[in-house]
């Protein structure tokens, strides 16, 4: 089994089969939604909220993303691996967006590789699909301006807020990109801009017209069930279970009754070799 090309994805599309893409960090996340079935796996920038504890995303480093990467590429059997661009490893120049999307192929396995933003990323993204990189945009709220946003908002709900998402999304479609993330978007300008894109459009927040969809799998599995943005659906809830078994194996260690004889290991039959060298004595 071989993981999925951009070619694989595109005739996904062109045959009308919606895509599941899935956020994981992790080499055993990694495995478990490869085995799930999962058509892309996102090494997002989101690990520093998810993984770091941040508020944003702003502190992810391209050496993050290069390490999360490895760890991803190295549970996936089937899955297309695409890695994130972080905050300022592409916003200089198109040269600095290549070298830095080169070190995500190169040194994190990345089949290929995401970044934020419309107009003004578009000659970041030529630049790099140039190189024979294949790129992933993303447009609506782009987490890596929640500054500028003033949160973490819904875009393109005005009219004006519209003509600029769909603009952004040509560009990036003209600049080279082969699938464009939309995120937290009305689902009747997703669906609008989708009808009006050739690539590929992934939602989150985006309603169902798009070509395909995407979920963090710590949201998704339940892992944190405070956590209730309205994109979300919970198709696990495994927050609760988990803390049970930690709870049950900290009570069975404090009592004694874990490890029991079956989790520990045993000498051959025989006589002790310390009885034997020591004749039954004190070792003192």
């Amino acid at each position: 089994m071989s993981n999925k090309t951009v070619l694989d994805l595109q005739k996904m599309k062109a045959g009308n089969q919606r895509i599941a893409m899935v956020t994981a960090y992790d080499a055993t996340m990694a495995r478990l939604v490869d085995q799930g079935g999962a058509d892309m796996v996102l090494v997002g920038d989101s690990l520093g909220m998810v993984v770091q504890g941040h508020s944003d995303t702003l502190q992810v480093t391209l050496d993050h993303m290069v390490y999360h990467g490895q760890c991803v590429a190295r549970g996936l059997e089937a899955a297309h691996l695409t890695v994130d661009l972080p905050f300022m490893s592409y916003q200089v120049s198109p040269e600095q967006a290549l070298v830095s999307a080169g070190r995500l192929v190169q040194e994190g396995r990345a089949q290929s590789v995401k970044l934020e933003g419309g107009v003004r990323s578009a000659p970041a993204v030529r630049r790099i699909v140039e190189a024979g990189i294949p790129v992933v945009g993303h447009v609506g709220l782009t987490p890596q301006s929640v500054n500028a946003f003033g949160g973490f908002r819904v875009q393109g709900r005005g009219d004006a807020g519209a003509e600029k998402l769909l603009a952004d999304a040509l560009a990036i479609q003209e600049a080279g990109a082969f699938c464009i993330v939309l995120e937290m978007v009305p689902a009747e300008l997703a669906a609008e801009v989708t009808a009006a894109l050739d690539i590929i459009t992934i939602g989150i927040g985006a309603g169902v017209e798009c070509d395909g969809q995407v979920l963090v799998c710590n949201d998704l599995l339940g892992f944190d069930t405070s956590f209730k943005p309205r994109f979300v659906k919970r198709f696990a809830e495994l927050e609760a279970p988990i803390v049970s078994a930690v709870s049950e194996y900290v009570g069975e260690v404090r009592s004694g009754t874990f490890p029991a004889s079956e989790h520990a290991f045993h000498r051959r039959k025989g006589p002790s070799k310390v009885k034997r060298l020591y004749g039954g004595r004190s070792a003192k």
